[in-house]
């Protein structure tokens, strides 16, 4: 296999799929080589499930049953031809054509300057993180289809990632930034959307993310169908708040699963819908919860840029985004190691908090509770090296933010030389959270920490424990 081409088992799925669809061979051919990183001389090989033995000894068969004289073939040069190491002569790609019943454009061994498309074209999607990437007819009911994935994926047994449908996660994204760009729809319709959102933002906080986020596309889909026209101004502006409450969680959901770039993506969906209604405090909104994505995956300036920037759009009055901004500001601030500055944004924030209006018992995503004020508070004053008595309670409505602080303790009892007990800390840390809520953003956490042990230490019992755990743990999906 040579360098950047997929393994043999891609190849294999993209043969199942055909089949399952009644693809051409130069259908599976095609998707095979926009996805696999092949030639498409090998493409055509792997569409058929040939080794290069058998499609040698397939060529020999040809020429013997067809009197077209010999092959002059082997496994060596089929290599070389596939992975453009040499060409083979006109006579061999006369026969490779016969073989694979193509022609030397299709076998990538001559130009084609045809103005025409050529009929059919499969459009491969790029994957994601190694997996396989999702192919589409020109012709296929995309809507239709695509609702029909996530009903599937969520009536599973489990629900699981793939490239196919983190695919389709993200066409349901770039059609709502294209709908965004056009925009009747009656009043029961809004209410009926308004209080489903509010229904997501509940359940969201007690949801593990992926099945959370086929839920979301099928939701999304229904606004993007409302939002085809453009609405009156009232209407519209409904519909753009929803679509970035649904967007907002969606770009979380897909944070937490360690997809940054769809997050990223997601979060500008999110700032586009927002900028568009015009609303100032949903605009801080956004550019709080983005500061999010940055902090855990390793961009503190641009937190505290963006988080700077959410409380400067929230402006003076005390609200969820100002109070959000300010204490993610803190906590990156003293992360970074600027103590003072994250002490005063601490103080910002919870001064912020004291002067909001009461939140009652529903949690709610976006929310900026006590809970929340309390999570951010002692991430801040562990990172200011400060010693805090806090345990998480046996249940709770969050799942992920207590493993992270736990994990944040670990990794500074590390620092303090406390190997074994930060070790076992993360040890625990990590049983606890529910299986369903393991994604990448707390096991590449649990990684992060586990680096930092000195090679000195890895064979202390805790250690040992530790780094079992994690090799034998996949993120949640």
């Amino acid at each position: 296999m040579a360098r950047g081409e997929h393994s043999p088992a891609c190849a294999r799925r993209w043969r199942e799929q055909g089949e399952a669809r009644q693809w051409t061979p130069w259908q599976t051919t095609q998707a095979i080589h926009g996805c696999c990183g092949v030639s498409l001389l090998k493409a055509h090989r792997l569409a058929r499930g040939w080794s290069a033995r058998q499609s040698v000894q397939e060529l020999e068969e040809l020429c013997e049953r067809q009197d077209l004289g010999e092959a002059r073939a082997s496994i060596d040069l089929l290599n070389a031809w596939e992975n453009s190491r040499a060409r083979p002569r006109p006579q061999t790609i006369d026969l490779l054509a016969r073989l694979y019943r193509a022609n030397a454009v299709r076998l990538g061994l001559a130009g084609d300057y045809c103005e025409d498309d050529g009929g059919i074209r499969i459009v491969v999607v790029s994957g994601v993180e190694g997996r396989s990437p999702y192919q589409m007819e020109d012709r296929i009911d995309d809507d239709t289809e695509r609702r029909a994935l996530f009903h599937h994926a969520l009536l599973g047994p489990r629900s699981a990632m793939s490239g196919r449908l983190l695919a389709e996660v993200e066409r349901t994204r770039q059609d709502l930034d294209r709908t965004l760009a056009l925009a009747t729809v009656s009043e029961d319709q809004l209410d009926q959307l308004d209080e489903q959102v509010l229904r997501y933002r509940r359940e969201y906080i007690t949801s593990a993310p992926l099945p959370m986020l086929y839920r979301l596309m099928l939701e999304l889909s229904d606004v993007r169908a409302l939002s085809a026209t453009r609405q009156p101004a009232m209407a519209q502006r409904r519909l753009l708040n929803a679509t970035v409450m649904l967007a907002l969680l969606s770009a979380d959901a897909l944070m937490k699963l360690g997809d940054t770039r769809q997050a990223h993506a997601w979060y500008g969906t999110a700032r586009m819908a927002s900028d568009d209604m015009g609303d100032l405090r949903l605009r801080a909104l956004v550019r709080a919860q983005e500061a999010m994505l940055p902090y855990y995956y390793g961009d503190l300036a641009e937190t505290v840029r963006l988080a700077r920037e959410a409380r400067m759009l929230a402006g003076n009055a005390p609200s969820s985004p100002a109070a959000l901004g300010a204490a993610a500001e803190a906590r990156a601030l003293a992360r970074m190691g600027e103590h003072k500055a994250a002490r005063v944004a601490l103080a910002e924030a919870e001064r912020i908090f004291s002067r909001m209006p009461p939140e009652g018992h529903d949690h709610l995503a976006f929310r900026f509770s006590e809970r929340r004020l309390q999570f951010y508070r002692i991430g801040t004053l562990i990172e200011l090296g400060e010693e805090v008595d806090w345990t998480p309670g046996p249940s709770g409505p969050y799942a992920i933010d207590p493993v992270l602080i736990l994990l944040d303790q670990a990794t500074h009892l590390i620092r303090d030389g406390k190997v074994e007990d930060a070790c076992h800390l993360a040890h625990k840390a990590l049983l606890q959270v529910p299986p369903e809520h393991r994604t990448s953003i707390v096991l590449n956490r649990a990684r992060a920490l586990l680096s930092e042990v000195p090679a000195a230490r890895h064979k202390a019992v805790a250690v040992r424990r530790l780094a079992e755990l994690l090799a034998d743990a996949t993120p949640a999906s």
